[in-house]
């Protein structure tokens, strides 16, 4: 591929001059993944409780929404919540990013919990504690330690998956480059110029999921 070539594929004006507006939908990004990861922690560990209850109804409840939406898509998801139920598009986003990505949070706590030493967990019953405290206070802090490196890919992917949001109008990074491309007639550069600000984007991430990591582990 000679420069010709290349320069058919990429325009750098065009890209420099798109930079800005493009970067107008970054706040929306960040928002609806914060917001989504934030409620989506909450809900999963709660139902990584219910999935580890003694009562079968209950574990029985999570284990069938862990496996229904970790197999349903992303994009359907999204359409259902936004088409089927008649949602506005920015609530739909947040409820059905937070239900998609609840059900990874909840597998990656069952895991962790799992993976607290039984000797913790007896020991904080014998000191007296109730369930309750002990699962806020000795099995909480430490699963997180060991969850964070698979709920930095949690995250990460849902970054990238807020782009689907542009598929029912949300003005988010993708949606701005979806339209400067079709002003200018150039998809390809606006597509690779996204391409390159949502990989800067997660290696940002990925820089402070290490720093949590190495924060937690010298505590």
């Amino acid at each position: 591929m000679n420069f010709s070539t290349l320069s058919t594929l990429f325009d750098w004006h065009l890209a420099i001059r798109a930079l800005p507006n493009v970067l107008l939908g970054l706040p929306m990004s960040i928002f609806l993944t914060v917001i989504s990861f934030s409620i989506a922690m909450v809900v999963g560990v709660l139902l990584t409780l219910a999935r580890l209850s003694k009562y079968r109804l209950l574990s029985g409840f999570a284990r069938a929404y862990v496996s229904f939406l970790r197999g349903v898509p992303l994009l359907v998801m999204l359409f259902v919540v936004y088409f089927g139920f008649g949602a506005d598009a920015l609530p739909a986003a947040i409820i059905a990013f937070t239900l998609g990505c609840s059900a990874f949070v909840s597998e990656v706590f069952r895991s962790a919990f799992l993976g607290v030493e039984k000797v913790q967990i007896e020991s904080a019953f014998s000191l007296g504690m109730s369930y309750s405290k002990a699962i806020r206070y000795v099995i909480l802090p430490q699963a997180f330690r060991i969850a964070i490196p698979a709920l930095g890919n949690i995250v990460i992917d849902l970054f990238k998956g807020t782009s689907l949001a542009a598929m029912i109008t949300v003005s988010e990074m993708f949606m701005q480059a979806k339209i400067i491309a079709g002003a200018n007639q150039d998809y390809m550069t606006l597509y690779i110029l996204i391409a390159i600000i949502y990989w800067a984007c997660c290696e940002v991430i990925s820089i402070g999921q290490n720093l949590l990591e190495d924060h937690l582990t010298y505590a």
